[in-house]
């Protein structure tokens, strides 16, 4: 085997220890572990935001084209954005009980599988089509805010809804727009977010609020992006 591809079997393996990351996640959740559960996602999460840039400079497409990097990407993103925190949210009591809990709780499990299976999930000009599963953050928020059961499940199903609007959303690390802004909070929300799981289970519920900054940036960004792909 030679070292370029060598090289980029190294970068594939990168990105499926996110598989493991989902397993110990889970095992944490199920032992009532909630900090360490996240901190797992938060591992994946940065392995996400990384491998991507190691693949193209491994140019993993060209030296090993008999594998699918971007298939395993989005299995990962399944299991560590989706699959993963819908679990942590109805196991750690975070949703409704009973049927109407259950149904809450696979409404986005279902959504997402469609969501990530569109043809056009994944703009050529770097925008997802829907709302690009971010549940991982959506469940942290449930959990590092203490919101209530009922207002997460209007959430979720809010949510889920939004995986079938075809509204643009920005792909931060790879959209050339506000992206001064973006490289500048995103790294500071990153930070914060990190230091909030970090420090459970006590609770900075102000530092909490003040993180959403960045979301809320990401959400007028792709709003706008979706006015000006459509000429508004």
């Amino acid at each position: 085997m030679t070292g370029s591809r060598a090289l980029a079997w190294l970068v594939h393996a990168y990105t499926a220890t996110g598989a493991a990351l989902a397993f110990l996640a889970l095992v944490a959740a199920a032992n009532g572990d909630i900090r360490a559960a996240f901190l797992l996602l938060a591992a994946a999460m940065i392995i996400d935001c990384s491998d991507g840039t190691l693949a193209r400079a491994a140019r993993v497409k060209e030296v090993v084209p008999e594998f699918d990097g971007a298939r395993l990407d989005d299995i990962m993103d399944y299991l560590t954005y989706v699959f993963v925190p819908i679990v942590i949210a109805h196991g750690g009591e975070m949703l409704p009980g009973g049927t109407f809990g259950l149904a809450v709780a696979c409404a986005p499990l279902l959504a997402s599988a469609y969501g990530f299976c569109r043809t056009d999930a994944k703009t050529t000009d770097h925008l997802f089509t829907g709302f690009p599963s971010y549940w991982n953050v959506v469940v942290l928020y449930f959990h590092l805010l203490q919101t209530g059961a009922g207002f997460n499940a209007f959430v979720l199903l809010l949510l889920t809804a939004m995986v079938f609007v075809p509204m643009r959303y920005a792909y931060p690390s790879r959209n050339p727009t506000g992206s001064v802004v973006t490289f500048t909070l995103g790294p500071l929300w990153g930070v914060a977010v990190l230091y909030l799981v970090w420090s459970l289970p006590a609770s900075n519920t102000t530092l909490a609020y003040a993180t959403l900054v960045f979301p809320a940036w990401y959400i007028a960004l792709s709003l706008y992006l979706t006015a000006q792909r459509r000429g508004v």
